[in-house]
C-alpha cells in the first residue's frame, strides 16, 4: 500500500476531530510494518490536547488490529506574526514544457514491467511532470536532487482540508528516490527493496492541489540501508507552502 494514502487518511481523520479554526500546522508519522490494499484500514484518533492557540491529535492506522502507522498531527489557530521566507524556488522549466511522468513510465514499459513496483505503471490520480523525467529510471548517478511538478487530476472542491490531505497523499510520491540517485540505484528497474520508515510536514500556507506545484526534493545523507530526504513545495508564483523530510530503509536486491 501506498503510504501516502494512509498519511492522508490519517490526517483527514485527525482534520474531522479538530475546531475548523485551526489548520494542521506540522503531521509527524511513523511507519511501523507495511499495509495490504485488500484489508480496509481502521482509523482510531485520540485528543491528546486542546488549548487556547494549539491542539494536537494522535492516530494509529490498524489493519486487523496491527498498527501499520501512527502520528501526531498539530493544529493552530491561526494569528498574524513577523514573515519569511529565505527559501527560493528552483528556476526549472514550467510544467507545460515538461513531458507527463506516465507516457515516460509508458515508453519503457516493456524493459521494466517485470521488476517495478506495481504503483509505478498503474493509473495514479496525481499527474506528475518531472524536470528529469527519466531519473526513476536511469542507473547511471547523479546528484541527489529531483524536481517535479505535481496536480490532483481533477478539479477538488474548495475545502482547504480536502487539499491538505491531497498534498500530503503526494509529499510521499518520489521523496524516498531521492537518496537512491547518487549509487545509480532505481526503484523502477528492481535495483531496491525499501519502505519509508519516518515522515513529516509542515504545512506554511494554503494552496490549492488541483493547480500545479513543484516539489524540490534533495538527500544531504544515506548509509546503513537508510536514506535522508527532504522537500520544499512551492505554488507557481514561488511561494513555500509546505516543507517536508522522510527517511527510507532500502536494501539492494541481489540481482543488482
Amino acid at each position: 500500500m501506498f503510504g501516502g494514502q494512509v498519511i492522508a487518511q490519517a490526517l483527514t481523520a485527525a482534520q474531522a476531530t479538530a475546531p475548523e479554526d485551526r489548520p494542521p500546522h506540522s503531521l509527524h508519522a511513523y511507519f511501523l510494518r507495511g499495509g495490504s490494499e485488500e484489508l480496509d484500514i481502521e482509523y482510531r484518533v485520540e485528543r491528546g490536547f486542546d488549548g487556547g492557540s494549539f491542539a494536537n491529535r494522535r492516530v494509529v492506522a490498524l489493519q486487523e488490529d496491527r498498527q501499520i502507522l501512527a502520528c501526531s498531527v498539530s493544529f493552530q489557530r491561526r494569528e498574524d506574526g513577523p514573515h519569511h521566507q529565505s527559501a527560493r524556488m528552483p528556476e526549472v522549466p514550467p510544467p507545460e514544457a515538461l513531458e507527463p511522468e506516465d507516457a515516460v513510465f509508458e515508453r519503457h514499459r516493456a524493459e521494466i514491467e517485470a521488476h517495478a513496483p506495481r504503483i509505478i505503471l498503474r493509473p495514479r490520480p496525481i499527474e506528475v511532470r518531472a524536470v528529469n523525467p527519466t531519473g526513476l529510471l536511469s542507473r547511471e548517478p547523479s546528484l541527489p536532487e529531483q524536481h517535479v511538478w505535481f496536480r490532483a487530476r481533477a478539479p477538488l472542491p474548495d475545502d482547504p482540508r480536502t487539499h491538505r490531505a491531497v498534498l500530503a497523499y503526494f509529499s510521499d510520491m518520489r521523496l524516498m528516490a531521492t537518496c537512491l540517485l547518487p549509487h545509480g540505484l532505481a526503484f523502477a528497474r528492481g535495483d531496491v527493496k525499501g519502505a519509508s520508515l519516518d515522515h513529516a510536514i509542515w504545512f506554511h500556507e494554503d494552496a490549492r492541489a488541483d493547480d500545479w506545484l513543484l516539489y524540490a526534493m534533495d538527500s544531504p545523507w544515506s548509509g546503513h540501508a537508510r536514506g535522508l530526504n527532504f522537500g520544499r513545495i512551492f505554488t507557481r508564483d514561488g511561494r513555500l507552502v509546505a516543507s517536508t523530510a522522510q527517511e527510507g530503509m532500502f536494501r539492494a536486491t541481489a540481482s543488482r
